[in-house]
């Protein structure tokens, strides 16, 4: 599908927030009060709010179809094929197998704890969305051993997806960000893991044990009913379990492992051989090989018909999660199109704040505004860099500490625009509101206390 050219903005910018503020509100009434279906209610308020924005007529669709499509394009590979893996951990039992050795390892005290350090491992190469799928059978077959809340599990593990995705390269918003600001990867990478740590303990860690025991929320039957390996199948070792789980994380190394050696200079980018590895390492690729993988050696004897019904099984259930996502995607891409964004960042950037606070501030509206983490990462770094480039006396610390504010200020207040918030409710099976008081939460918190970091390092050091 053909890019849509953006148009120049047709209000000034308090009328353009004031248009994105009553689009929210009418869409949290939509679900909420008046229990329309989230897809539905996406999509209209999308066409309402690209209306009320005056996009030409002739570039509504448009518009609509691509913001809808390019969160597709990302989502529904990685969903589909992660879900598969999943259910083949799940019908196998490799995922019970995998439940059963962290609980011995760390204790039945300590695994919401030890799934949110799995993830914070697992989530350094691979995306949010791809890194959430794969753990999910986990997180599910370990609550279901040990009984409570599944938010007690989910949120650690989720958080640690979360804060890696937006502090830490090689993934493509802080990289983005430090390239556009000059930062030093190398030390961006070490500065963003120092604060990746503390930030996810304290709002990733505690808070999702706080939550877990707030909200007492059933192990959905998503990704599988939790009955133990189908009959007739063989249990996989642990080895096996691990090897499945990790071989999606190390292709998908290869590409963006790669990808930094190519950026610093170590490796020849333009190389066939580069180009060939980075093609099996980007996460669909990387995926579908794990799911061929997985389905030969977690068979356990199951004939080749029964295992084609397992992944077929596997795809119902995600179908709705696909839709709303994409549904949310189309929303944020109308908010993108109608320029409520960059007008609000444009105006928030005269007000005279120091840098890094300004970069936080400047990227949190981008990130309210329109949804997308990388999208506000990006575009905020991109805003910033003529005023970073103007300041004296920033060092190659203090660059990458704004690398960091942008990230926090791109992490707060996921709610309705942002596809990721519908990723996460619908797979622990969270109405709107309750994925607003947890998820949203949580991501506010992970945002500042990551923010707070940033700044006082930058007042010491």
């Amino acid at each position: 599908m053909a890019a849509v050219e953006a148009p120049e903005p047709a209000y000034s910018a308090p009328v353009l927030l004031l248009i994105a503020l009553a689009a929210v509100l009418v869409l949290l009434v939509l679900i909420i009060s008046l229990r329309m279906h989230a897809f539905v209610a996406l999509v209209l308020v999308s066409l309402l709010t690209a209306l009320a924005a005056r996009i030409p007529f002739a570039e509504v669709v448009p518009t609509l179809l691509q913001g809808f499509g390019s969160t597709l394009a990302s989502v529904a590979l990685l969903v589909g094929l992660g879900a598969m893996i999943g259910r083949l951990l799940e019908i196998s039992g490799g995922a019970q197998v995998l439940a059963d050795t962290l609980i011995r390892r760390f204790g039945e005290k300590r695994a919401p704890l030890a799934l949110g350090v799995a993830s914070l491992l697992f989530g350094f190469p691979i995306f949010f969305d791809a890194g959430l799928v794969v753990m999910l059978p986990i997180i599910f077959s370990v609550a279901r051993r040990l009984g409570g809340s599944v938010l007690m599990y989910a949120m650690p593990a989720a958080g640690a997806f979360a804060v890696m995705h937006a502090f830490v390269p090689p993934h493509p918003g802080p990289v983005a960000a430090g390239e556009l600001l000059g930062a030093e990867m190398g030390l961006l990478l070490l500065t963003g893991l120092a604060i990746a740590i503390p930030t996810w303990f304290i709002g990733g860690y505690l808070f999702g044990v706080f939550t877990g025991r707030r909200f007492d929320l059933p192990v959905p039957e998503l990704l599988g009913s939790g009955r133990d390996a189908e009959a007739g199948g063989r249990l996989p070792s642990f080895g096996t379990v691990l090897f499945i789980l990790l071989l999606p994380l190390l292709l998908i190394f290869l590409d963006t492992g790669l990808n930094t050696l190519s950026t610093a200079g170590y490796v020849d980018g333009d190389q066939t051989w580069v180009e060939i590895l980075r093609m099996i390492g980007k996460t669909p690729v990387a995926l579908l090989i794990t799911v061929l993988v997985a389905s030969v050696i977690l068979a356990g004897g199951r004939s080749r018909s029964t295992i084609e019904t397992i992944l077929n099984d596997a795809l119902g259930p995600v179908c709705a999660i696909i839709l709303i996502t994409g549904a949310g995607g189309m929303f944020g891409g109308v908010l993108r199109a109608s320029g409520i964004g960059e007008a609000l960042a444009g105006s928030l950037e005269q007000t005279g704040l120091p840098v890094i606070v300004a970069a936080f501030v400047v990227s949190t509206a981008l990130r309210v505004a329109q949804g997308s983490a990388t999208v506000a990462l990006t575009t905020t770094a991109g805003l910033m860099a003529p005023t970073v480039a103007a300041t004296s006396g920033l060092s190659a610390l203090d660059l990458c500490l704004i690398v960091i504010a942008i990230a926090s200020g791109a992490t707060v207040l996921s709610h309705v625009n942002d596809s990721g918030f519908w990723l996460v409710g619908r797979f622990l099976g969270m109405d709107t509101k309750t994925t607003l008081k947890t998820w949203t939460v949580m991501e506010t918190i992970l945002g500042t206390v990551g923010f707070t970091i940033a700044f006082l390092l930058s007042l010491v050091l």
